[in-house]
């Protein structure tokens, strides 16, 4: 059975050491089994505190969360800002590292929110200027055991990557440890089928974050779950399943992620919810 996560962005944002000492013991008397770590800014929180803060409360690091707001870019962006951004990603690496997380995830070939044309010569050229950015970045995490996924996000966040094809298309020719990270909010607005694009990413998957398709709890919505595991499960993936939502009280979260209303009647019973229905369907 899949270990079941949940992001601490369901609670807080930023997420630092502060806020993580107030809920990984919450998160645990939940009773999750993982944790998926953002990191929004290098120093947010201390690795090592981390990991002996999960481990204290049995709990697992499922991932480490890359967060990309204005500023981070990989592509079609002046060199400094490329360099930055690979140091960054470097950092995220460093921490997963620590924390003993199998993986770093996200959107990091652009910012959120960051869209423009691209003819399909422009897009191949994009997509060669991200593997070449991409690649140290990919060696450096798999000299320290660290995979690296590659979130496609929907159409009004990204004009870059929307689909597994895409984003297949995007990693092919980096090394093995750069895979993809499926996120079924975003998967909903651009698959037509997100059940078959989940057998197309089949073993390239690295990290999986689930949320009902109005970014609340998994199960309150109208996907497929039960359909949806079925094809996880051929997949040969084995990590951690982790919700990801986000609370409207924060504004700078609620605006970058368009949470304009709460999503459930307490940000508690949105994790509970989920973990009840997740637990109930992944067997």
């Amino acid at each position: 059975m899949y270990a079941i996560g949940v992001s601490p962005w369901v609670w807080a944002s930023p997420v630092d050491d502060e806020a993580l000492a107030e809920l990984i013991p919450r998160i645990a008397g939940f009773g999750f089994d993982a944790v998926e770590l953002p990191l929004e800014q290098p120093g947010d929180w201390d690795p090592v505190r981390t990991r002996d803060l999960l481990a204290s409360h049995h709990l697992v690091a499922a991932g480490v969360c890359a967060v990309t707001p204005p500023g981070r870019e990989l592509v079609a962006a002046p060199a400094a800002v490329v360099a930055s951004t690979v140091a960054y990603l470097r950092t995220c690496v460093d921490n997963a590292a620590v924390l003993g997380a199998p993986s770093v995830g996200g959107p990091v070939y652009a910012s959120v929110g960051r869209t423009w044309h691209m003819s399909p010569a422009a897009r191949v050229a994009c997509y060669r200027e991200f593997r070449e950015a991409l690649s140290p970045v990919a060696d450096y995490a798999g000299e320290r055991g660290v995979s690296i996924g590659v979130e496609a996000l929907n159409r009004y966040e990204t004009s870059v990557v929307n689909t597994v094809a895409q984003a297949l298309d995007l990693i092919d020719g980096l090394p093995p440890n750069v895979g993809l990270m499926i996120d079924t909010y975003h998967m909903n607005i651009e698959e037509s089928d997100p059940y078959a694009a989940l057998e197309l990413a089949g073993s390239h998957i690295k990290q999986v974050q689930v949320s009902g398709t109005d970014r609340g709890s998994p199960g309150k919505d109208h996907f497929d779950w039960p359909r949806f595991f079925a094809a996880l499960r051929t997949t040969g993936y084995s990590g951690a399943l982790c919700i990801e939502s986000f609370t409207a009280l924060n504004k700078t979260i609620a605006t970058a992620a368009a949470i304009w209303r709460p999503l459930a009647p307490s940000q508690d019973l949105l994790a509970l919810d989920g973990l009840t229905y997740l637990r109930g369907v992944v067997r």
